[in-house]
């Protein structure tokens, strides 16, 4: 599951309001031309309507924490008006812009590098203790810092992911309900279909967002309804199971997951601490868990590209032992795989274990979408870094030393990537070394 805060939140924060104006031409690259209009505008409403009332499920009074690119300004707009409808209490926008982000970059002092808005992020961390609910739109270039220091990223994204560790906290925590949903982007689209002029591209990338979202059809409430339903049954067969461990082999993988002790399944909705039931990703294709930290053994091999942090991160091989990445390589992207990995103790260790099968509609579409919202919704994947309390037993009631006592990770990182294709297989093994079929040729067994 993507978490949102590290991922959204980050060095591009420019402006906050309930309203916003332009900022004029670009500064440093070709102006891109208002091709807003190629978006279908029935099914962008539908997306903040989802977002709202799927992806949050409002309550009538609550407040709304919301970050987007200012790009994504017309379903912003359009998710303020259902959020209001819904009986939001105040809805408060936090916009970023690409040419401030990059001005950063080119511009500023070199000490600007290890610094981060700590003074805004436990602002937004007392937010999520008065209940405010989190909605984050994605829809930046995703390598729009590809060519920019590597060593100036990997700071200011170290520094802010310290800064940001209490109010994400309430986010891995599930505190209060949030969601993410997606934005087609000029500069994104322009990455992910960049045969067509930039106009197409939008239009492509905004049907496949929709169709991925599931509001590509007359009622699209009704169609999340019916996922989240079919979700739960892969969960509650998992729960059922209570595996010891998942064994995974396919190409250049031979791995075995431990799971963490008391460990839950979730899938689809869930609901948070609050009480309120939510969708926090939209799209989502998953059932997750929780692995356990110290155990992990074997070698795999990514089946995707990981983009991040402008950086495309090609043919991730790694080895485990007793949980802890011992060797890592990449084709490409090597340089800032391993500074990832350096974050801090726990980023060499894993804090997800997500099950998708390969004929998922996303994996389907054939695209990369250089997004981790997405691409992690085309194949089984695992995350470095930070667990989510939800996924315990009782997850709610536990304390961080009782998580990390069961097996939970703890890291100022939580970063997926993919290693699930139609050649791998995956049992399910009890703890006396019972073996139960999961997925077969990339698909589910059962």
């Amino acid at each position: 599951m993507t978490a949102i805060g590290v991922l959204v939140i980050g060095p591009a924060v420019t402006y906050l309001g309930c309203s916003a104006t332009s900022l004029g031409p670009h500064p440093m690259n070709s102006v891109s031309r208002d091709v807003s209009t190629v978006i279908d505008p029935v099914k962008l409403d539908r997306l903040a309507e989802v977002a709202v009332k799927v992806g949050l499920q409002l309550r009538p009074g609550q407040d709304v924490f919301l970050t987007a690119p200012s790009s994504a300004l017309p379903l912003v707009r359009r998710i303020a008006e259902h959020a209001y409808k819904a009986g939001a209490g105040l809805v408060t926008p936090l916009l970023s812009d690409e040419a401030i982000t990059l001005a950063r970059y080119r511009f500023a002092r070199d000490d600007s590098f290890d610094r981060a808005p700590n003074w805004l992020y436990d602002g937004v961390a007392k937010a999520f203790d008065n209940n405010t609910a989190r909605l984050a739109i994605v829809g930046d270039d995703p390598m729009l810092l590809s060519g920019e220091d590597a060593a100036k990223v990997a700071r200011a994204s170290k520094a802010n992911a310290m800064a940001y560790q209490p109010a994400l906290s309430r986010i891995t925590g599930f505190d209060v309900n949030w969601n993410i949903v997606a934005y087609p982007g000029a500069s994104w689209a322009r990455l992910v279909f960049p045969n067509d002029d930039e106009a197409t591209a939008v239009g492509k990338l905004a049907d496949a967002i929709f169709k991925a979202s599931r509001v590509d059809n007359a009622d699209p409430i009704a169609a999340w309804a019916a996922h989240n339903a079919a979700l739960k049954t892969r969960t509650d067969w998992l729960n059922g199971h209570r595996f010891h461990a998942l064994h995974y082999s396919g190409p250049g993988t031979d791995l075995t997951i431990g799971l963490a002790d008391g460990h839950e399944w979730v899938g689809g909705s869930s609901t948070a601490k609050n009480g309120i039931v939510c969708n926090p990703n939209i799209p989502t294709e998953e059932v997750f868990t929780t692995p356990h930290a110290a155990r992990v053994e074997g070698r795999v091999r990514s089946t995707k590209p990981l983009s991040h942090q402008g950086t495309l991160i090609e043919d991730i091989a790694v080895r485990f032992e007793g949980g802890r990445i011992v060797e890592a390589t990449a084709s490409r992207g090597a340089e800032v795989l391993n500074k990832v990995l350096d974050t801090d103790e726990g980023a060499r260790r894993l804090g997800e274990v997500a099950l998708v099968p390969h004929s998922s509609p996303i994996s389907a579409s054939n695209i990369l979408f250089y997004n981790t919202l997405f691409d992690e919704n085309a194949s089984c994947h695992i995350a470095l870094g930070q667990c989510y309390s939800k996924c315990f037993v009782g997850g709610d009631s536990l304390t961080p030393e009782q998580i990390a006592a069961q097996g939970g990770n703890k890291s100022f990182i939580h970063i997926d990537w993919m290693i699930g294709s139609g050649e791998i297989d995956i049992d399910g093994v009890h703890a006396d070394g019972r073996r139960v079929p999961v997925f077969r040729k990339g698909e589910w067994a059962v």
